[in-house]
C-alpha cells in the first residue's frame, strides 16, 4: 500500500515536465493509456471470461464508472491550473466527505469525532485556500473548485459501492475503473483537439496512465483485501507528502507556507479520526 500511496503521487510533478499538452489533451492520454492498460490486465488477472462476468446491466456499476470518469478528469484539468498541493489537500477530503454523504443518503451514524475531525478540517481548507485569494494567486478558487469534484465524486462512488452491496450486488472496482477511464476519454477527445503534444509529452502520459493509475489500481484492491480499512485510509494519507515532495524536489513547486499549515490540520484531523476509529475497533 506504500508502494501504491508512492506511485499516485508522481501525477504532479510528471505533469509539471509536461511540454505542450494542456488541460483536456493531458486528461485525454493518461485516461486512454489506463483504459489501455485495464483491457490487458483484466483478462491477464481475472481471467478470459471477466468481460462475461462483469454487471453490464447494473445501474450501480455504471454509476460508480461515471464517479470514476468525473474524478480522472477533474484531477488532472486541477493540476494544470492549481498547485500540486492545492490538489491533493483537497483530495484528502475524500473520507471526511464520504462520511457526511452516507450519513445523509443512507443513515449512517457518525461519531462524535468525525464530527469534530470535519470541522478542523474545513478550518484547514479555509486557511489554506483563504491566504492564497487575499493574495491575488491566480486560479486558486477554479483549481480548488475543480479539484473538489474528485472527492465528491469520490465520496459518491464509495456510497454507490455500500449501497449495492445491501442490495446483494457486490461490485468489482476494477472494471468500473476501467469505465471510467473510458467515459473521460470519450468526454475530453473532442475538447482535447487538435492535439499538440509532442512525443516526449506522450510517453509521460502514458507513464501516468499505466504506472500512476492503472497498476496501482489493481494492486490497492487486493490489498484491501488484506488490510483494514482504516488501515488503508491511513497510508493513504502518504500520496499526500509524497506527491508535494516529488513536486518540490523534482519540479521546484515550492509550497506556500499557509498551504502546509492549513494542509497539516486536514491531514491531522484524517489521522486522529482514523486512528481513534481502529483504536475503537480494537
Amino acid at each position: 500500500m506504500v508502494i501504491v500511496t508512492l506511485m499516485w503521487s508522481i501525477a504532479g510533478v510528471v505533469t509539471r515536465h509536461l511540454e505542450h499538452a494542456r488541460s483536456f489533451e493531458v486528461t485525454f492520454w493518461r485516461s486512454f493509456f489506463t483504459m489501455v492498460a485495464l483491457l490487458v490486465i483484466l483478462p491477464v488477472w481475472q481471467g478470459a471470461g471477466v468481460f462475461r462476468r462483469i454487471h453490464w446491466r447494473s445501474p450501480y456499476f455504471w454509476l460508480s464508472g461515471l464517479c470514476w470518469g468525473v474524478m480522472f478528469t477533474a484531477f488532472m484539468v486541477a493540476l494544470t491550473i492549481t498547485t500540486v498541493a492545492n490538489v491533493l489537500i483537497t483530495l484528502a477530503l475524500g473520507p471526511l466527505l464520504t462520511a457526511l454523504i452516507t450519513r445523509i443518503f443512507i443513515g449512517h451514524r457518525l461519531p462524535r469525532r468525525t464530527w469534530v475531525a470535519i470541522v478542523v478540517a474545513g478550518v484547514g481548507i479555509g486557511w489554506m485556500y483563504g491566504s492564497q485569494v487575499s493574495l491575488g494567486a491566480q486560479g486558486v478558487l477554479l483549481g480548488s473548485l475543480v479539484a473538489l469534484c474528485v472527492p465528491i465524486a469520490g465520496a459518491v462512488q464509495w456510497t454507490v459501492t455500500q449501497r449495492s452491496q445491501t442490495s446483494g450486488e457486490k461490485l468489482d472496482l476494477v472494471p468500473c475503473v476501467l469505465v471510467g477511464a473510458m467515459i473521460s476519454s470519450a468526454v475530453t477527445l473532442p475538447l482535447a483537439l487538435p492535439f499538440s503534444a509532442t512525443a516526449n509529452d506522450i510517453g509521460l502520459l502514458a507513464l501516468l496512465g499505466v504506472v500512476q493509475l492503472a497498476i496501482p489500481c489493481v494492486l490497492s484492491v487486493i490489498c484491501a483485501r488484506v488490510l483494514q480499512a482504516p488501515e488503508v485510509s491511513l497510508l493513504g494519507l502518504l500520496e499526500i507528502i509524497f506527491g508535494i515532495a516529488l513536486a518540490w524536489l523534482g519540479a521546484g513547486e515550492k509550497p506556500e507556507v499557509n498551504v502546509l499549515a492549513g494542509g497539516a490540520l486536514v491531514v491531522g484531523a484524517l489521522a486522529l479520526n482514523q486512528l481513534a476509529g481502529w483504536h475503537e475497533q480494537a
